[in-house]
C-alpha cells in the first residue's frame, strides 16, 4: 500500500482540471469533483478494472457517478485513463454538442455507463448493473470459467441519499444480497440550502445496516488514501452483502471557500483558482494542464485492464469450445441478437378465440417466448397475480441461501418499489445481454417516471408491462385509475407507447418491444375480457395505426385505442342503422404511427372525411388524430367496470349518438380539415 508524490499529484491535478473546467464554462459544480478526487483517484488507479480501446469489454468493472452534477470529476478521469474524451472536450464542458455535457449521458460520452443527474437514479442503476453482474455470472460462469465477476462502483451524495429512489433501490440491494455493489458515499454535509443539518440529519450508516448492506466510515476522504483504501478492500472481501463507505470530505477541498455551498454549484473566482494551484503546486498562469507522471500513473493501469481484457477473450474462446451451446448464447446475447426465428412463438387470434384480458393475453405471449428468448428478464412490484407477468416454470432471482430461487432465476420480486424496479431495469439493460421487462398498474408507472424518462433518453430497451390500464380497473376507483398517464407517455420523445386492443395486437406490441433494440416501450393492458376482433393484425401493429374495419363512402372515421376498439366497432354496427357509414381505425401506438410514411398516414386518416376518437383516458393529444375526442377528462369513478363505462358514456349508444352529431356538424360546414397535411406533411 505505498503511496507517493505521483498519487498526490494525480489527485490534485483532477482538483485544478475541475476548477478550470468549471470557470471556463462558467458553469457547473466544481465542489464535489474537488472533494471526491482522493476517492476516484484510488479506484481508477489501483482497484477498477478498465480498458478505454474497448470500453464495452463484458466484464469490465462497472462505476456510475449517481450525483451526476459532478461529472467533470469523471470526465477528467476519462480523459486521464485514456478514453476518447480529449482536453478540447474538457474545455467544451457543457457546451452546445460536445461530447461533455452539463450530466453525464450514456448514449453521448464514451465509457459513461448510465445516464446520471437526476439524483438518486444513478445508484438505482448501479443495483441493476450489479443484478446484472449476478444473473450472467450465475447463468455463464463454470467451473474453471469464471466469465463474470466485475464489481459495480458508485459514487452518491446527500442528495442521493434523500431521493425516495435511493431508498427503494438501497431496500431491493439489501434484500438481494448483491455483494459485488460497492457504494462510496460522499458525505460532505453541503446541498444547494447549504449546511444539510436544514434537512438531512438521518444516521445513514444505520439506515443501510437495516437495509441489509455492510457499513464502513471513513472519517477523512480528503487525505486518508490508506483508510480509503483498506475500506475499499474490505468490501469486496465481503460477498453476501452489498457495501456503503461513508467518506467524510471537504465539498471544494482546497477553495477559499471549501466546506460551504459556494463552491457546489458556482465557479471558483479566479483569485481563489490562482491560491489553489499555488498551494497544490501548479502554476497558476496556466490553465488545462496534466503532468506527464499523472497521465502515466493512469495509463499504466489503463494497460493491466487491457491484459485482463485479453485473457479473458482467451478464456471465452476456450469456453465456447467447451461449452458450445452456451458460448453461442452468451455471444449473441452480448451481440444484443435475438434468437433466430424467436417471433414464430407468438400466438395468434381469430375472431373465432374467446374475449380475454389484454394482460391475461400478455401472460399467454410470456408463457411462450420466455423459453426461446433466455435474456428477456422480467419481474413485477408486488402485483405479480394481478399483472400476470409469471410464467409457469418461471425461477425467481434471489440469494440461493432464502431458499427462494437463485441469480440464474429470471423472474423478479420487486417489492412495492416501482421507483427502484424502473431504475434497476436501465442498470440491467446497460450491463449488456438482458432485456428486462417490469410490471405494474399503469396509473402507478407515475411514481416510477424519473427512471422511465431516462430510459427513453438513454435508449435503454426495457419493457414497462402496465395492467389495469383505464377506469375499466373498476372498484379501486379513481385513485387507481389512469386518466393523464398515457398523454404523458405519449408526450415523451422517444418512449413507445403501445395499447393492444385484443390477442393479435398484444402479440404485435411485444414483437416491436422484443426487437426495439434501443427504445423503451409501455404495454397498457385491460383487466377486463376484450373479444378478438375481425381485421386486427400482428404486423400491422407495428405501423402503430392501421384500417381495421374499412367502408366505402365513409361518413366518419372512428379512431380508438385499446380496450375502446371494440367500443368503436360496435358503435359503428349502430351508426349503420341510422344510415352512417363509420371506418373503424385501430391505433395501438400514436409514436409508431407518427413515425410512419406521409402516404400511410394519409391512407389511414383519410381527408374530407370526420374522425372521431375514443379512449377511455383523457383526451389530450387527440386533437392530432381526431376532429372531435370522446374521452374521460375528469377523475375516475369506483364501482363495477360496466357501470363505470356506462356513467362515463363509454358505451355504444351514447358513442354512437356523439358520433353523429359531429358527422351533422361537418356535414353543414361543408369542409373537413386535413389532419394529416395539418401535421405531418
Amino acid at each position: 500500500m505505498d503511496f507517493t508524490d505521483n498519487d498526490t499529484k494525480a489527485i490534485n491535478t483532477i482538483r485544478v482540471l475541475a476548477a478550470d473546467m468549471v470557470f471556463k464554462s462558467q458553469s457547473g459544480h466544481p465542489g464535489a469533483p474537488m472533494g471526491c478526487a482522493p476517492m476516484a483517484h484510488l479506484l481508477f488507479s489501483r482497484f477498477m478494472n478498465y480498458n478505454p480501446k474497448n470500453p464495452l469489454w463484458p466484464n469490465r468493472d462497472r462505476f456510475v457517478l449517481s450525483n451526476g452534477h459532478a461529472c467533470a470529476l469523471q470526465y477528467i478521469l476519462l480523459h486521464l485513463t485514456g478514453y476518447p474524451t480529449t482536453m478540447d472536450d474538457l474545455k467544451q464542458f457543457r457546451q452546445l454538442n460536445s461530447k461533455t455535457p452539463g450530466h453525464p449521458e450514456s448514449h453521448v460520452t464514451v465509457g459513461i455507463e448510465v445516464t446520471t443527474g437526476p439524483l438518486g437514479q444513478g445508484f438505482g442503476n448501479s443495483v441493476g448493473l450489479a443484478i446484472g453482474e449476478a444473473h450472467m455470472a450465475a447463468t455463464f460462469n463454470r467451473p474453471g470459467f469464471e466469465l463474470f465477476n466485475n464489481y459495480t462502483y458508485v459514487f452518491l451524495g446527500d442528495g442521493c441519499m434523500q431521493e425516495g429512489v435511493a431508498s427503494e433501490a438501497a431496500s431491493l440491494a439489501g434484500h438481494l444480497q448483491l455483494g459485488k455493489l460497492i457504494a462510496l458515499y460522499d458525505d460532505n454535509h453541503v446541498s444547494i440550502d447549504g449546511d444539510t443539518n436544514v434537512s438531512f440529519t438521518e444516521d445513514v450508516p444505520k439506515r443501510f445496516e437495516a437495509y441489509g448492506w455492510h457499513v464502513q466510515v471513513v472519517d477523512d476522504g480528503n487525505s486518508d488514501l490508506i483508510g480509503l483504501t483498506r475500506a475499499i478492500e474490505e468490501a469486496k472481501k465481503v460477498t453476501d452483502k452489498p457495501s456503503l463507505i461513508k467518506v467524510r470530505t471537504i465539498i471544494g477541498f482546497g477553495s477559499l471557500n471549501e466546506g460551504t455551498e459556494k463552491v457546489h454549484g458556482s465557479s471558483l473566482k479566479e483569485d481563489d483558482i490562482t491560491q489553489l494551484k499555488k498551494a497544490f503546486g501548479f502554476n497558476p498562469d496556466e490553465k488545462f494542464v496534466v503532468p506527464q507522471a499523472t497521465y502515466d500513473l493512469y495509463h499504466t493501469k489503463a494497460a493491466k485492464g487491457a491484459k485482463v481484457n485479453d485473457e479473458w477473450n482467451e478464456l471465452f474462446e476456450k469456453y465456447k469450445s467447451a461449452h458450445p451451446e452456451l458460448g453461442a448464447q452468451l455471444k449473441r446475447r452480448l451481440e444484443n441478437n435475438l434468437p433466430e426465428g424467436w417471433a414464430k412463438a407468438l400466438p395468434r387470434y381469430t375472431p373465432a378465440d374467446k374475449a380475454t384480458a389484454t394482460r391475461k393475453l400478455s401472460e399467454a405471449v410470456l408463457n411462450k417466448i420466455t423459453g426461446v428468448i433466455p435474456e428477456l428478464l422480467v419481474g413485477s412490484a408486488d402485483l405479480t397475480g394481478s399483472n400476470l407477468t409469471r410464467w409457469k416454470d418461471a425461477v425467481d432471482f434471489q440469494p440461493e441461501s432464502t431458499g427462494l430461487g437463485n441469480y440464474a432465476g429470471r423472474y423478479f420480486r420487486f417489492g412495492v418499489r416501482e421507483h427502484g424496479m424502473a431504475a434497476a431495469m436501465n442498470g440491467m439493460n446497460a450491463y449488456g445481454g438482458i432485456i428486462p421487462a417490469g410490471a405494474t398498474f399503469l396509473n402507478f408507472i407515475s411514481y416510477a417516471s424519473g427512471a422511465v424518462r431516462l430510459a427513453a433518453l438513454s435508449g435503454h430497451q426495457v419493457i414497462y408491462i402496465m395492467t389495469h390500464d383505464s377506469i375499466g380497473l373498476g372498484e379501486d376507483g379513481p385513485t387507481h385509475q389512469p386518466i393523464e398517464t398515457m398523454a404523458t407517455i405519449r408526450a415523451t420523445p422517444h418512449l413507445v407507447d403501445l395499447r393492444p386492443a385484443d390477442g393479435n395486437e398484444t402479440s404485435g406490441a411485444y414483437l416491436f418491444a422484443i426487437e426495439a433494440k434501443t427504445r423503451p416501450c409501455v404495454l397498457s393492458l385491460t383487466r377486463q375480457d376484450l373479444p378478438q376482433l375481425e381485421g386486427s393484425s400482428v404486423e400491422k401493429t407495428l405501423k402503430g395505426g392501421y384500417v381495421l374495419q374499412e367502408v366505402e363512402g365513409a361518413d366518419v372515421t372512428l379512431v380508438g385505442t385499446g380496450s375502446e376498439v371494440s367500443l368503436c366497432v360496435e358503435s359503428a354496427k349502430l351508426l349503420k342503422e341510422q344510415g352512417i357509414k363509420a371506418r373503424v381505425v385501430s391505433m395501438p401506438s400514436t409514436k409508431l404511427f407518427d413515425e410512419q410514411p406521409f402516404e400511410y398516414r394519409a391512407s389511414v386518416l383519410i381527408d374530407g372525411v370526420p374522425a372521431v376518437s375514443v379512449e377511455a383516458l383523457s383526451t389530450f393529444g387527440w386533437s392530432r388524430y381526431a376532429h372531435e375526442s370522446i374521452g374521460i377528462d375528469t377523475f375516475g369513478a369506483s364501482g363495477p367496470w360496466k357501470d363505470v363505462y356506462k356513467h362515463f358514456g363509454m358505451v355504444p349508444d351514447v358513442v354512437a349518438g356523439k358520433v353523429k352529431k359531429a358527422v351533422d356538424f361537418y356535414k353543414k360546414e361543408g369542409s373537413v380539415p386535413s389532419l394529416v397535411r395539418k401535421y405531418f406533411h
